[in-house]
């Protein structure tokens, strides 16, 4: 048996949305989840700021809980920080991208929406990403901030405003061709998580697309042929653990979602 973990990263809660698709896929992993609570958001920080404090972040949670494999859950720090990551830590280091491939592939009218953060919509990286995948269509961006705390308070059990989402939304679709966008490319890991609402507030049917199933057949891969631990013989599952870089009131009451999502201790960094 092998008692090491597979650590996700984010910033807050988002990469909930890919441990979903990646414990289907490998229900007898032991998971660490760690929030950067301290540096939360990424979204509205400089490339500056992430770039120095993630790969240092990281060096400190893998000399703790020694995982074998580490995935970026965060689409800003994988696109901003994700090499400097793999050049720091030996081990293997898996990042989160916008899903624009699938999105193209899946548009009729070749009009694609890509709904980030701010930080994430103005990278380099989304501007590659489209002319690879998705040179025939126009590729419209909206970053919002709003839609992560939004996330982030649905899991605290917080009720939103009435029009919060359709007005993160209209940032999308009231550009010019907005009204022709029939994918949308959830470009932050927090979004999937509020993606029921996404859909009723969306103007007309559009399908929203993330890069949750693709990372985790990436971690099975990458994992394949390696032990697990044994799982408890009651549950049929393993308790895993949420670490964040400050454990206040704001994140304790994060803790009946994480305990719901298989972490069941809470450990500050």
């Amino acid at each position: 048996m092998d008692e090491r973990p597979i650590l996700f990263f984010d910033s807050g809660v988002g990469g909930l949305s890919i441990v979903e698709p990646a414990r289907a896929a490998l229900p007898a992993a032991p998971f660490v989840y760690a929030a950067d609570s301290a540096g939360f958001p990424y979204g509205t920080k400089s490339e500056a700021e992430i770039a120095g404090r993630v790969p240092a972040l990281l060096g400190r949670l893998v000399e703790r809980y020694r995982p074998r494999l580490v995935v970026i859950a965060c689409n800003t720090a994988s696109t901003i920080a994700l090499p400097a990551v793999r050049a720091a830590l030996d081990l293997p280091v898996v990042g989160t991208v916008p899903a624009i491939k699938p999105a193209a592939e899946l548009s009729a009218t070749r009009v694609i929406g890509v709904l980030g953060t701010e930080a994430t919509v103005r990278q380099a990286y989304v501007d590659d990403l489209s002319a690879r995948f998705a040179g025939d269509c126009l590729v419209l961006r909206h970053g919002s901030a709003e839609l992560v705390e939004l996330a982030e308070a649905k899991l605290r059990g917080e009720a939103a405003p009435a029009d919060a989402y359709a007005r993160v939304l209209a940032g999308l679709f009231d550009q010019p061709g907005g009204d022709r966008i029939d994918v949308v490319v959830n470009a932050c890991t927090h979004f999937p998580l509020v993606e029921a609402e996404l859909e009723i507030a969306a103007p007309h049917p559009v399908r929203f697309v993330d890069g949750g199933p693709g990372i985790a057949r990436r971690i099975a891969h990458l994992t394949a042929g390696q032990g697990w631990p044994a799982q408890d013989g009651r549950t049929g599952r393993l308790d895993g653990v949420a670490v964040f870089t400050r454990l206040g009131e704001r994140e304790r009451a994060l803790l009946p979602a994480l305990e719901s999502r298989g972490f069941g201790r809470a450990e500050a960094l």
